[in-house]
């Protein structure tokens, strides 16, 4: 099997998030991904099976479990498709048995990804999230795995040191931190220690949550967007309702074979 490497939400090496890709001509055991995504030991690893010349199926696993979406792997899958696969398309759909359609258009090196939007429900702040988060949260919200929480400003965001064996005690596999932003529209960070990732560093599926927030509570559409890991990722974003549009770039690190 043909295996790749690639950062996603840049277009420079050792930023972004890393997400490894595998192609596939048909699909292998789950037990057998588990395991290649596990000794990639990457945050994600996509596996994906080619149905028709522009239509894809696509699984996502982190070390530890398969998820339901994942944004940057999602982007990485399709920088490979489009740089390596398949150069003449500039539109491809991704089918998830768990997701639904995706859609991904590219346009000189930046890659569109549109997702469905995710609602989400704001419930008082658990007294665990401020623990662990040791800062105070102003405002929280539940997405289906997700926890949305916002803080007071993007030092704060930056300065952020937070107890992840506490984050575990939480219901949610996923806890997403954001503020408005002092340059970009808003800035995020996304914990999810629970499912065997400390910290991602560029988190797609988290802004199907963080683009409708934003969009509403600055009235704008058009948003710009930065995750503020150590590697830093940066969005171009749009809110269309039931779905979102989020643009990156990405750039390949790795080109290898799996021996299994």
């Amino acid at each position: 099997m043909d295996i790749f490497q690639v950062d996603a939400f840049t277009n420079k090496l050792f930023k972004g998030n890393p997400a490894a890709v595998v192609p596939l001509t048909k699909w292998i055991s789950k037990k057998m991904m588990l395991s290649i995504a596990a000794e990639n030991n990457l945050s994600e690893t996509a596996f994906f099976v080619q149905k028709d010349n522009n239509c894809f199926e696509i699984k996502w696993f982190t070390p530890t479990c398969e998820i339901d979406l994942c944004g940057h792997a999602t982007l990485a899958a399709a920088h490979i498709i489009f740089t390596e696969l398949n150069p003449t398309e500039s539109k491809i759909e991704f089918k998830s048995a768990k997701s639904g359609s995706l859609f991904i258009t590219k346009k000189g090196d930046w890659y569109t990804l549109n997702f469905p939007a995710e609602s989400i429900t704001e419930i008082e702040t658990p007294a665990i999230l401020e623990e662990a988060l040791k800062v105070p949260v102003l405002k929280t919200y539940i997405g289906t795995w997700k926890c949305l929480a916002v803080l007071e400003n993007e030092e704060t965001i930056k300065q952020l040191t937070p107890n992840f064996h506490l984050l575990t005690q939480l219901e949610h596999l996923g806890i997403i931190v954001t503020s408005k932003g002092s340059k970009d529209d808003f800035v995020s960070r996304f914990f999810a220690p629970k499912i065997g990732i400390n910290e991602d560093p560029v988190t797609g599926s988290a802004h199907t949550l963080l683009i409708p927030y934003w969009a509403k509570e600055l009235t704008k559409n058009n948003l710009t967007a930065k995750q503020l890991s150590d590697r830093t990722g940066f969005l171009k974003c749009l809110y269309l309702g039931d779905r979102v549009e989020m643009s990156g770039q990405a750039v390949t690190y790795l080109k290898g074979k799996l021996i299994t």
